[in-house]
């Protein structure tokens, strides 16, 4: 549907019309929460300006129907993403550059991405434009799709320009990282990635295999660096770029359903990521610290806090019958789909398919660790009943609202979110298997009850007395020293043979493609710095060489 008065600049249709509903909540969830959660601080009106542009300009970005609006808007939100990163913690500021320079950098291409696709279709109206890679062209238009598809990998936090994620979670303030890094800026990446790929080129083979082995390892290397974190922010900023993966891969099966999918999944994740991170924020706000060896014992003290972190984590772990389990089935039958219909695709797909799973297996396994390590076990002193209560309704509000969506969308997945928002924005999609939603919720209250009932039944019997712990003629007093943590449950994958390399390097900055452009570019310059060494008739000498250097090349041509 166009915007008459604004078309060929805007345009709605049902891609863009639901992500700018969701845009939409997310800004009013966020502004609700930062009234409790950023009371008292200073800077509040730059910040709750930063907020509100950044609202509008996403807006602008996503009903954009002209590449030139596009980009203008999309390089302002990373304007605007290092302005509101820089107002966290003490080290905010080196997160905001990082976050500045790899956002940045990506922007770059994906305005040689921009000029390459005006040179090949001489028109910016994206509705007008359809590029195949026929073989004349190949080269260009490969390079315009990839330009494109790295701005937007890096803008949702795919691997491997996914580094500044988990720093950002760590050291800006808890509404930033729920707004844009868990929300708003997968949103964003993942809309134009499906955008381009289902409308501005005609997608080849080749780049669907791409982008299912990128979405794989995304979702597997992520996840494994998730699973051995020991501060909640961090943890969750690696999932946050773990389940960018399932988009990724849903959008590279190439087929209907798979493409529903990730589109279903990039929705579903914005709601329970953002409703993780927030509940991570109340914790902290209360307890003055994010790392789990330091909390537990939260469920009595903050429930509200803790049911929401419950659904959203069961949520993202893809358990029926919440709404992360609907979009990853769909992102499964379009891997199944693949496996069985296309030879070209089948061993990748099938690939990809165990990766996928064996990701939500162990995101599953992480968050136990979370929901055990923070609000289960043993309190510590930092999570004494004494000392920790609910907080106010402006920050649970926002979290209990998410919660929510999040088991509407899964148990009325067909009824409401497919049928409103995904159908129409993917047509053509069929079904290789049904979810019975309705049923399959009703089974799981009814196995619930049953549970509950049979724990009542239990407890009328005689109480057991209950002792301190006794081991080997030693009794062990089960102090703070001595407690049982969530944390521990996967240190020992750290130790395991060849991961235990892996993970020295990950957290030596190896694979961070931020660290190792900087050995690079700092290693280059210290060699400029030597070449350039202010006397004169060394300057003199390059020049001369410089000269012959050039004489050489025009008495060639």
């Amino acid at each position: 549907m166009n915007i008459d008065f604004l078309y060929p600049y805007f345009r709605l249709d049902g891609l863009s019309s639901f992500v700018a509903a969701a845009i939409g909540l997310f800004s009013v969830l966020t502004i609700i929460y930062s009234f409790g959660f950023m009371r008292n601080r200073h800077g509040l009106l730059a910040y709750y300006t930063y907020i509100i542009l950044t609202a509008i300009v996403s807006l602008l970005a996503v009903l954009s129907n002209n590449l030139i609006l596009l980009l203008v808007s999309w390089g302002f939100l990373g304007f605007t993403l290092y302005l509101l990163i820089n107002m966290g913690d003490e080290n905010a500021s080196s997160a905001a550059k990082k976050t500045f320079i790899i956002v940045g950098g990506s922007d770059a291409l994906m305005l040689l991405g921009i000029g390459i696709i005006y040179y090949l279709s001489g028109t910016f109206q994206m509705d007008a434009i359809k590029i195949s890679f026929t073989a004349y062209r190949l080269p260009l238009s490969v390079t315009a799709y990839l330009c494109i598809a790295i701005a937007c990998f890096a803008k949702a936090g795919a691997m491997p320009f996914h580094s500044w994620i988990p720093d950002c979670a760590k050291s800006a303030p808890i509404p930033v990282v729920a707004f844009l890094p868990a929300s708003l800026d997968k949103l964003l990446g993942i809309y134009l990635l499906a955008r381009i790929s289902l409308d501005l080129f005609v997608m080849s083979r080749a780049l669907n295999i791409l982008l299912m082995l990128i979405g794989a390892f995304t979702i597997v290397a992520a996840v494994m660096m998730a699973l051995v974190q020991h501060n909640m922010k961090r943890l969750l900023g690696y999932h946050a770029v773990s389940q960018v993966g399932y988009m990724v891969l849903g959008i590279g099966t190439g087929n209907p359903i798979g493409i529903a999918g990730g589109i279903f999944h990039m929705l579903n994740n914005a709601l329970y990521k953002s409703s993780l991170f927030l509940t991570a924020g109340n914790v902290e706000y209360r307890t003055k610290t994010a790392e789990l060896d330091n909390l537990g014992g939260l469920s009595k003290a903050m429930p509200v806090t803790y049911i929401s972190c419950l659904v959203a984590s069961l949520s993202i772990s893809g358990v029926p019958p919440f709404n992360g389990f609907v979009s990853k089935w769909m992102v499964y039958q379009g891997l199944i789909q693949n496996v069985t219909e296309s030879q070209s695709l089948k061993v990748t797909s099938l690939v990809c398919l165990v990766a996928a799973m064996f990701g939500s297996g162990l995101t599953l396994a992480s968050f136990m660790k979370l929901i055990h390590a923070a609000f289960l076990g043993q309190r510590t002193n930092a999570s004494t009943g004494k000392q920790v209560s609910e907080v106010s309704w402006q920050m649970w509000f926002p979290c209990m609202i998410l919660a929510i969506i999040c088991v509407i969308f899964g148990v009325f997945a067909y009824q409401i979110p497919l049928k409103y928002f995904i159908f129409p924005a993917i047509p053509g999609v069929g079904f290789i298997g049904i979810w019975y939603a309705g049923l399959s919720t009703l089974l799981i209250i009814i196995g619930l009850v049953l549970g509950i009932l049979i724990f009542r039944l239990k407890s009328l019997k005689p109480v057991l007395r209950t002792d301190t712990v006794f081991t080997g003629a030693e009794t062990i007093l089960l102090e703070e020293e001595n407690k049982v943590t969530g944390t521990e449950f996967y240190n020992t994958i750290k130790e395991l043979g060849i991961l235990k390399s892996i993970y020295n390097k990950a957290e030596a900055g190896f694979f961070d493609i931020y660290d190792q452009a900087k050995i690079v570019v700092f290693g280059i310059g210290k060699y400029l710095q030597y070449l350039h060494n202010g006397i004169l008739p060394t300057y003199m000498v390059w020049m001369l060489l410089g000269m012959i250097g050039l004489f050489l090349v025009l008495r060639a041509h």
